[in-house]
């Protein structure tokens, strides 16, 4: 079998603390694949169906948003903190805080305001859990390993993305949302309970590399604005996921008021996202050397292209295999725009410059999500969608020209 995996990922899969991990990480995200769908799903059977888009796009934010706040607000305190901490600590508050909304369902007394503020609270220390998730991996593993890691550990995000909408779409319509969102709870459980138990090295001190450094963040921010192209790439990629963040509130919506149809066609366009993205991902990983600005461009014009068929009045069947075929191009972003500032910044300033980008990008699709809600209640499902997609081939179009223009 070992001929069959890459050699570049053999080292770090014979890692056994490595390998344990992953287990958890890949149980917490098929649980935040079954989220996609069950968030939004819930705020619409508890919202009034005249407010309906303004509870989704509160509930969808507050399930990411307020991690924002957490990364601001608990900086001095969780800086040093070890980075087992932060993602055991991330984990039981996620795992609680959640696992009360199936609980307050099911009681009768869960209200649109109690549904969102519990979700508001799950997700205040999801940046620093994040952070000590990375951290953790870099800790763990030697420099010239740590590339592989990342790479397996968002290929299981995007296998994630592929299974937990498909089991989410089908619960929601056999079931309940609620029901979702506590198995939801429990894979974070399950990973925080596993993460208490692994024994990790060095696990008792405090975490050399801090994933969200604001001092590191600032002075970032300060060298990117005397790299006029870098700062360009950050710019183009926090409106980038701005405009993705309405398309999380639009699309269920769509689903239940344009197209009565039931949650396992949300499921459905989940699923087949996901596994767009992952086959995306991986055939542009495979690939030797790319033009990285145009092929990072070109993909922030395709998946503007890929939305707009939801604006008009298309058979189902062509806006799944739109939403298909945009997942292929979403899926390899994220790479090639950390690839493209790797390869562009001053090997002594990338950590820098890496800090300020992950602080900024913290907001992007959060606030893009939280305006959703008010663009979808003024202008209906599709015609958000059909924007976003617009504006986002505008924004494709504009970065064109201005690289155009450099060169």
């Amino acid at each position: 079998m070992t001929h069959i995996v890459p050699a570049a990922y053999r080292p770090v899969l014979a890692n056994r603390v490595f390998r344990r991990l992953t287990l958890g990480f890949a149980v917490s995200y098929l649980g935040d694949g079954m989220s996609f769908v069950a968030v939004a799903w819930l705020a619409i059977a508890l919202a009034p169906q005249a407010t309906a888009g303004l509870w989704v796009g509160g509930a969808v934010a507050a399930y990411t948003l307020p991690g924002v706040a957490g990364a601001l607000l608990f900086g001095r305190r969780l800086r040093r903190v070890p980075a087992r901490r932060l993602l055991l600590a991330d984990n039981v508050v996620r795992g609680v805080f959640i696992g009360v909304v199936p609980l307050a369902w099911f009681a009768g007394v869960l209200t649109p305001p109690l549904y969102v503020g519990l979700l508001a609270v799950s997700s205040l220390l999801h940046a620093w859990g994040n952070a000590g998730k990375y951290t953790l991996l870099a800790e763990l593993l030697p420099e010239d390993q740590r590339l592989a890691a990342n790479t397996l550990v968002g290929s299981l995000e995007f296998a994630a993305m592929i299974a937990g909408p498909a089991i989410a779409g089908v619960l929601v319509t056999v079931a309940s949302p609620a029901l979702v969102l506590g198995l939801d709870a429990l894979t974070y459980v399950f990973l925080a309970v596993l993460v208490a138990r692994t024994r990790l090295p060095d696990a008792g001190r405090a975490s050399p590399v801090d994933t969200v450094d604001h001092e590191a963040a600032r002075g970032g921010f300060a060298l990117l604005r005397s790299h006029p192209e870098l700062l360009g790439l950050l710019t183009l990629t926090w409106f980038f996921n701005f405009l993705y963040g309405p398309v999380e509130v639009a699309l269920p919506l769509h689903v239940t008021d344009d197209l009565h149809a039931p949650g396992t066609l949300l499921g459905l366009y989940w699923m087949l996202f996901g596994i767009g993205a992952l086959l995306g991902g991986l055939a542009v990983g495979a690939l030797r050397q790319l033009p990285l600005w145009p092929v990072t461009v070109g993909i922030v014009i395709g998946w503007g292209l890929t939305l707009v068929p939801f604006g008009f009045d298309v058979p189902t069947a062509v806006t799944v295999a739109c939403f298909t075929l945009g997942g292929a191009i979403y899926g390899p972003f994220v790479a090639l725009s950390v690839t493209l500032m790797q390869a562009k910044a001053p090997p002594r300033h990338l950590a820098a410059m890496l800090a300020a980008r992950s602080a900024a990008l913290l907001t992007a699709s959060p606030i893009g999500t939280a305006l959703g809600g008010p663009l979808t209640t003024a202008l209906g499902p599709q015609a958000t969608l059909g924007g976003s997609g617009l504006a986002t081939v505008a924004l494709g179009v504009i970065a064109c020209l201005l690289l155009a223009r450099r060169r």
